[in-house]
């Protein structure tokens, strides 16, 4: 049962759990103690070492954390407000992690459970929810990011089996997965199709890219696919055209909305207890009105992000969101976590900076989901040409 958190530290301050159902108040809980007494602990250590946090990303398996709403083999039922809910505590606890679980459950298996046949659902998806398997998904290229449509990953028909060449970047797990949803160019048709290129396949290369200063405790992986040859039994058939690429995409804006409901609701947090307990000039900085004044401020919009989810996870129960409305949640939520972050930072002084605060790893990784799945300019033209009618760009 829900027992005060959220409520307890001041961010449920328009009463969301109240709108919730027991389920999901338990998936609530379940994912922010494990947020608390098992991620935030260890988390520094592995964002400074740049290190995969292979240990707790088993235990979200074991917790019956991944699932991302697929139906079935293996996965925990939950509804899209409790699969909301445990994006947000895991990327309150941090970023890697929950970009690990938008991958594995968000991209990979949601790929599989949607466009998937029975075979390949059942080969893949038990494990993938347990993590005992892991995933990943390949489609962004090194020339091509916003304009994923214009792909130039290919794959030739050979018989009974797929030849697959190009390149890809930025694929989170992409050196470690199992599995490895590729989305390729049908030489023949000019349509894009997906393909499940297993882990260790001849041809397939992938290197970790290193120097990164954000989401640090995730590999992504530059990809090169050399005649990689793929089964027909590997190709998903619900895979026909982009369009089918686009319906996995959705819902991913809606979980990079949570996730960044969870960076803002950590900084505002953590931003509220040090005022609590740092005192200056004699007294607790939260006596001074411009200290008040700020935290009132992020407190306002961590609301706002809060009531814009709400609504998101309504409207997937009603099979009713849009991509315009999934583009101007994830560009106002990420816009307006990275207004807070800044604040909290500000708030924090000089201790700001250190990891032990956990607000400049926030402030770091909230970057990456500013960018990924699409970036807020290309969200803005989203909405953009759906009120104006007019396309701004192809």
């Amino acid at each position: 049962m829900y027992d005060g958190i959220g409520r307890a530290r001041g961010t449920d301050y328009f009463k969301i759990a109240d709108q919730l159902t027991d389920e999901e108040r338990d998936y609530w809980n379940r994912a922010r103690h494990f947020v608390d007494d098992e991620v935030l602990p260890v988390i520094g250590d592995y964002w400074e070492r740049a290190e995969f946090p292979r240990d707790l990303v088993r235990r979200l398996g074991e917790l019956g954390l991944v699932g991302d709403g697929i139906e079935g083999y293996g996965c925990p039922p939950m509804s899209p407000i409790a699969t909301g809910l445990i994006h947000l505590e895991l990327n309150r606890g941090d970023g890697s992690v929950g970009t690990f679980l938008g991958v594995q459950a968000g991209l990979a298996m949601k790929s599989i459970a949607m466009l998937g046949s029975q075979e390949q659902k059942q080969r893949w998806l038990p494990g993938m929810a347990k993590v005992d398997l892991l995933g990943a998904f390949a489609l962004t290229e090194p020339t091509h990011g916003s304009d994923s449509v214009s792909l130039e990953t290919t794959a030739q028909r050979d018989g009974d089996e797929w030849v697959i060449n190009g390149a890809k970047k930025w694929i989170g797990n992409g050196t470690v997965a199992d599995v490895v949803v590729v989305w390729a160019r049908d030489t023949d048709d000019g349509q894009v199709k997906g393909f499940l290129v297993e882990g260790g396949s001849p041809g397939y290369d992938a290197t970790r890219i290193d120097g990164k200063v954000s989401l640090r405790s995730i590999w992504q992986a530059e990809i090169t696919l050399t005649d990689v040859r793929v089964p027909e039994s590997n190709r998903l058939p619900g895979a026909e055209s982009f369009r089918d690429t686009a319906r996995v995409l959705a819902g991913t804006r809606n979980a990079v909305a949570w996730g960044a409901l969870g960076h803002a609701t950590a900084a505002y947090e953590i931003a509220l207890d040090y005022c609590r307990e740092r005192e200056q000039f004699g007294k607790p900085l939260v006596s001074f009105q411009i200290v008040q004044d700020k935290l009132v401020k992020m407190l306002a919009e961590v609301c706002s992000m809060q009531l814009y989810c709400l609504r998101l996870g309504r409207l997937i129960e009603e099979d009713n969101l849009s991509d315009d409305i999934a583009a101007i949640a994830k560009m106002n939520n990420t816009r307006k976590a990275r207004q807070v972050v800044a604040e909290a930072r500000d708030l924090l002084g000089g201790n700001g900076i250190l990891l032990d605060f956990h607000v400049m790893r926030h402030m770091a990784d909230i970057e990456a989901l500013h960018t990924y799945e699409g970036t807020e300019t290309i969200q803005t033209l989203i909405v953009g040409r759906n009120v104006t009618g007019v396309g701004a760009f192809v």
